[in-house]
């Protein structure tokens, strides 16, 4: 019997088989009956984010903020073609392309001025942080007239067909939906060489314009809040209780493309994360300059460009910079506050690549 156990074609079969040979069984260490399959096996030790990484072609860069990336759990993926928010049989592909014409919202950056060498290298992601750094140079800046970035995420994505790389939410958060490497639909003719960025804020609005700040803003002793309808549920806010409150308290009233408007300031912890995730672009992408657009007095432009000014801006900007259709991010916005910020979150940066 010990002889047939041990003839070597069995052996031969049964390692086939991915069996054990029983040969030399009884040298052999028992192993535990208690472990688990998973206990037994020598698994490499998992890579750790710090959770405040955004990814620019492929790398991480720390902001000093929370970060949520789209291939994270409760991340917002613009990648994939299936509406988010609509029952899972009005999420197909093809039921997409018919309600969106094209089941996409981003694509590449200067495909049409692209030689055929490029062309071929960069239309399969083939982006490098070099490459980028010589053609992106102008993040823009969008409030989303949809008060929590949730909501902000379906109206662009299930109902807009749009995308935008990041979303700052009320408490702070940065959702990143898209790698910096993609050209998002965000500001038109500015897509291909920027970087956009939609804040969570119901906007600004005439005198003579009906506004929603009745249900999203409340008073208290310490002044206003917001508060989000009951129909959004906590709408997606992360931190758990979080009461937002504007950095300025009261009505801001300025003037963008010639009209007087007013709005709610930002929350203290939107400028915050702003401000954090601003000098992490331009420290990964240089020509994104920590300056606005100014006039011959150093003020802030309050209308769209001229065509020459815009060809040639590189820096921060809004939307209402680059079309005369749009006044986002509206005149609560603090430029100055923003850019001192940035430059003192620069000073301070620590080495700009994740170090996993």
């Amino acid at each position: 019997m010990s002889v047939a156990w041990h003839h070597p074609a069995l052996v031969v079969l049964l390692v086939w088989l991915g069996l054990p040979s029983l040969v030399g069984c009884a040298a052999s260490t028992p192993r535990d009956p208690q472990a688990t399959a998973s206990e037994s096996v020598a698994r490499p030790a998992e890579l750790q984010r710090r959770g405040d990484e955004i990814v620019i072609a492929g790398r991480f860069f720390h902001t000093g903020a929370p970060v949520v990336l789209w291939t994270d759990p409760g991340g917002y993926d613009a990648y994939r073609v299936e509406r988010r928010f609509v029952p899972p049989q009005e999420a197909s592909w093809e039921a997409s392309r018919r309600a969106l014409n094209s089941p996409n919202r981003y694509g590449l950056r200067f495909a049409r001025t692209l030689g055929p060498d490029e062309l071929e290298r960069w239309r399969g992601g083939g982006w490098t942080l070099e490459d980028l750094t010589e053609r992106v140079d102008q993040f823009v800046l969008h409030y989303d007239v949809c008060g929590v970035s949730r909501r902000c995420f379906r109206v662009l994505h299930d109902i807009r067909g749009l995308s935008v790389h990041f979303m700052i939410d009320i408490d702070g958060t940065i959702y990143q939906t898209l790698d910096v490497k993609e050209r998002a639909w965000h500001a038109g003719a500015s897509n291909d060489r920027s970087v956009g960025v939609e804040i969570a804020n119901m906007g600004a609005y005439g005198r003579d314009e009906p506004d929603p700040f009745d249900r999203w803003y409340k008073l208290d002793a310490n002044g206003a809040y917001i508060t989000i309808p009951p129909e959004l549920g906590d709408g997606g806010v992360r931190t758990d209780g979080f009461v937002g409150r504007p950095a300025t308290d009261g009505l801001i009233i300025g003037e963008i493309q010639g009209r007087t408007l007013a709005q709610h300031d930002f929350t203290t912890e939107q400028y915050d994360a702003l401000a954090r995730l601003t000098a992490t672009l331009h420290y990964a992408l240089p020509n994104i300059r920590l300056d606005y657009p100014r006039d011959s007095q150093g003020k802030l432009i309050t209308e769209r460009l001229e065509e020459d000014q815009e060809r040639s801006f590189q820096g921060v900007l809004g939307h209402f910079h680059v079309s005369t259709a749009k006044v986002d991010p509206g005149p609560a916005m603090q430029w100055d506050h923003l850019m001192a910020e940035s430059r003192r979150h620069l000073a301070g940066r620590r080495p700009a690549v994740a170090d996993n």
